[in-house]
């Protein structure tokens, strides 16, 4: 894994990572992501957030909160349409549906129906058990073991893809274990710091790094752009 390869480039010109951080932070401040009441609901959101935007996730998780079924026992146990229809508002509902129950009696079966207790065994161990499961990928478990378990592990998204390998920082064709070691090696191993880094990755991503870019607008506009990464 190496950063991206380019000759006759300066490559002082090139941000680090801690560079990049601090100034999406000065421009943002903090983002408190990833939004949730409780461990659960942030792992259901994990799983929701797949191909959707996340105002669509809110609207699902409302709704399973309405219906008072935002809890691992009454999800296996509820009627399917009535769980289809509760995260209509994700899309894939009928995938989703499954892929939550799915979740659901691993975490009942495992470890009683709680992240908490999930959270207690190590990373490598929940991230394997996770990646077992129908519809959980590399995302969406880093996803889960961040934000609902807090353990120290990097997420990678398509944003943090786009805006490094735009900045020169990445190759675009480095794969999702590649990124996220080279994110782990180049930064403190720190909770916090990831989650808001992944924060501020999706903030910018979602306002200014899009596949047609706002670039002028944009915090990073100060630090140069690698054409070729487009």
């Amino acid at each position: 894994m190496k950063p991206c390869d380019r000759r006759k480039r300066d490559i002082k010109r090139i941000p680090t990572l801690m560079e990049i951080y601090n100034t999406l932070s000065q421009f943002y401040g903090p983002t408190g992501w990833w939004p949730g009441d409780s461990p659960f609901e942030i792992a259901i959101g994990a799983i929701l957030t797949q191909n959707t935007a996340w105002t669509n996730v809110e609207k699902a998780i409302e709704k399973l909160k309405t219906e008072n079924l935002l809890n691992p026992y009454k999800i296996i146990h509820c009627d399917r349409l009535q769980l289809e229809q509760a995260i209509r508002p994700s899309g894939y509902f009928r995938q989703k549906a499954e892929r939550l129950i799915i979740f659901c009696e691993f975490l009942i079966e495992k470890y009683g129906g709680k992240i908490e207790n999930m959270a207690q065994r190590n990373t490598t161990y929940i991230r394997k058990e996770l990646l077992n499961l129908k519809g959980i990928g590399p995302e969406t478990a880093d996803d889960i073991l961040l934000y609902a378990c807090e353990h120290s592990i990097f997420v990678v998204d398509a944003y943090t893809k786009r805006i490094f390998s735009r900045h020169g920082i990445l190759n675009e064709d480095m794969k999702y274990e590649e990124i996220q070691n080279y994110f782990h090696k180049h930064l403190p191993k720190d909770v916090h710091m990831y989650k808001e880094y992944h924060g501020l990755i999706v903030w910018t991503g979602k306002d200014y790094c899009r596949k047609t870019p706002k670039c002028s607008q944009c915090p990073l506009n100060k630090y140069p752009i690698i054409k070729d990464c487009f």
